[in-house]
Parts: structure tokens; sequence; C-alpha cells
């Protein structure tokens, strides 16, 4: 039974105040407080595929005994405990695959997955130069992992999901190209030529440099899917406060893929939301802001997320990356961005009559 609108508005409201500004989060956790057993779960399933379980309850744990709620705050715990455990063999398992990979001479980042931290994608995300056959090599004679049907948008992404045993989690590999159609190359080798390393719970692994953490998130959320999780605003938001974004060398990663206005969009949104719960959000230089269409006032929430207008607002993002595109001269790259407009349209029709675009995404 789908969820009411008004329940998922409260219960997404409730997941961005305990996590923007969890120090005045107590009407968030008397609204869980007052849930039943079934409507906790359904706020559960929505934190979890909002990537907010784990920094979303911390904060009913810690106020449950404050505001004089101790149930709420020992159910919040079993939650997260249980989450925990399932992050803690995602990411042991990630560590021996990804290391694995690295022997053989497959260069890997571990995309967006680790943004996330302590929470942990559904999916564990990678990007590789090495050849993709290599890599299937790799994860079906050591892991004896099973390669996934792959879609038409699979293909032209350049994208291998693999089914560990033992792993709920998916390995989800992009190889050489990123974008929905595999638009980019040379903004994509970016994610190992700069990459980084990240340390968590004693294990070490190769990330994104902040910049192309940005880019991945722009292109994922402004290019492709046109919403928001909770975790994106959370995650864009500590990573600006961090220091670490260089905003000319984010510029000039942008401009490879001409996604500059898409980038500056999906800033403008974050720190809009971010001030709608916290009260104020955080400094952008005035060319982000200048160059950036729109912002947060066309966020609106519906569907588990928060949704951004594919007309005119991704449309228009959609038309000035096909324009940069050919004014580089980048054939390969404009044609494929022209294949995207009719595979989004079957995929709109298989959803309409079966449920499921996967065939197509």
């Amino acid at each position: 039974m789908a969820m009411p609108v008004a329940r998922e508005r409260e219960h997404i409201q409730a997941l961005s105040q305990l996590t923007l500004n969890p120090e005045a989060s107590a009407d968030a956790i008397r609204h869980i407080a007052s849930l039943t057993p079934a409507e906790r779960d359904a706020l559960t399933s929505l934190a979890d595929c909002n990537h907010v379980v784990v920094r979303g309850l911390q904060p009913v744990v810690d106020g449950g005994l404050k505001l004089n709620l101790p149930e709420v705050g020992q159910w919040a715990q079993g939650v997260i405990y249980k989450e925990r455990a399932r992050i803690q063999n995602a990411l042991s398992r990630l560590e021996v695959i990804c290391n694995e990979l690295e022997s053989s001479g497959c260069q890997t980042t571990v995309m967006k997955s680790l943004d996330h931290w302590p929470d942990l994608g559904n999916d564990l995300d990678l990007y590789t130069t090495a050849d993709e056959h290599a890599v299937a090599k790799v994860m079906t004679e050591k892991f004896q992992a099973h390669i996934e049907p792959r879609s038409w948008g699979d293909r032209l992404a350049n994208k291998w999901n693999f089914a560990v045993p033992g792993l709920p989690e998916a390995i989800e590999v992009h190889a050489k190209r990123l974008g929905q159609t595999g638009e980019h190359t040379a903004l994509a080798r970016r994610f190992v030529t700069r990459r980084v390393q990240k340390t968590v719970e004693g294990m070490t692994f190769y990330v994104p440099a902040p910049e192309e953490r940005i880019i991945v998130a722009t292109l994922q959320r402004m290019y492709r899917h046109f919403y928001f999780r909770v975790c994106d605003i959370v995650n864009t938001k500590n990573l600006v406060e961090s220091g670490t974004l260089d905003y000319g060398e984010l510029k000039r990663a942008a401009d490879l893929g001409g996604i500059w206005p898409g980038v500056c969009s999906y800033l403008r949104i974050v720190c809009d939301y971010v001030k709608q719960y916290r009260g104020v959000g955080f400094a952008l230089p005035d060319e982000v802001l200048a160059a950036a269409p729109f912002g947060g006032e066309k966020v609106f929430i519906k569907g588990r997320f928060l949704r951004v207008p594919i007309m005119p607002q991704g449309a228009d993002l959609y038309t000035r990356q096909v324009t940069s595109a050919a004014f580089r001269g980048d054939v390969p790259a404009t044609f494929r961005l022209t294949l995207l407009p009719p595979l989004a349209s079957a995929a709109a029709v298989a959803f309409k009559f079966t449920g499921s675009d996967k065939g197509i995404w």
C-alpha cells in the first residue's frame, strides 16, 4: 500500500530536520514517537532509500532520553544496530574486491557509496579506466560474481552490474565512461587521475577528489534522475562546509562536460534546502550563484524524494549540454546525447505498461 502523500512529506521533513539540524529536532523525534509500528517501518524504508538510516536515527537515540521518550530511542538504536551490521559486511567485501581489481591492473575509484558515511548506499558504485572485460574476468573468476542483464542504457553508459555471493548489494562498475549515455570520457578520467584515499573502519579506499564528488552527484541528480535524496543534501553540505572544495577546479571539470549550469543549480538547491531547515545556508561564490539557472524554489517532495522538474528545468540543462558538446566539436558525445530523448520516451512507455523501465535504463 502506497504511503499517504501527507505522511510521506512529514517523514521526509522529519529526516531532513534530524540530519541537517539535529540540535533542533525535538518535533521530529516526537513525530517518530507518535507513529505506529507499521508507520515506523515505512519511515525506516524511506530513510533507507534516502541513505540516512544512521544519520537520521542517531539523533533520535540521543534525543529520546532528553525528551523522556526512551522507547523511541531504543527502537532507533535497534534499527541502527542492524544497519551497521549490513554496512560492515558490505565494506569488508568491497575492500577485498577493490584491492583485487587494483592488483590486477584495474585502477578503481569508489564513487558515491562512501560519500554517505556513516551510512552506505544500497549499491556499491565503482569507476575504472580499465577495460571492462578485464574487470569482468576479475569479478567472475576471483569472486564468482554473476553479471546481471544489461539494459540499452547500461550498454551506452558502459555500466556493468555484478551480483557477488554473500553480498546483498550489487557492485556497479562504470568502465571508461560516465553520464547517462556514456557521453563523458575526458571528464570521467579525472575520477582516477585525481582520486584520493579515504579510510573508514580501518579500511582504505580510493574515492574521487572533492570536485569530482560534486560532478558525479550533479550528473546523477540534475541530468539523470531529476530528484534529490536527503543524503545528497547532507553529503554536499558537509563537503562544502569542509572547505576542501576548489571552485576553480570544479568549473574546469564541469566545463569539460558542458555541465557548469547544472553544477551551479545543484549547489544552489542544496544551499537553499539547508537554509530551510537550519535557518542559514552556506556561502557560495558569486559566479556560482550567477550561473545557476534555478535553485531550491523549484524543488518539491513527491514519490519518496525531492523532485526537480523535468520541464522546463531539466530539459533546459540537457539542451545546454548538447549545445556545449556540439560547440566543442565532440561528435561522439553529441551523438550519444541525441539518443537520450527516444530512450527516455521508451522508458516512460515501458514503465506505464509494465511498471518497470529496467529493459531501457
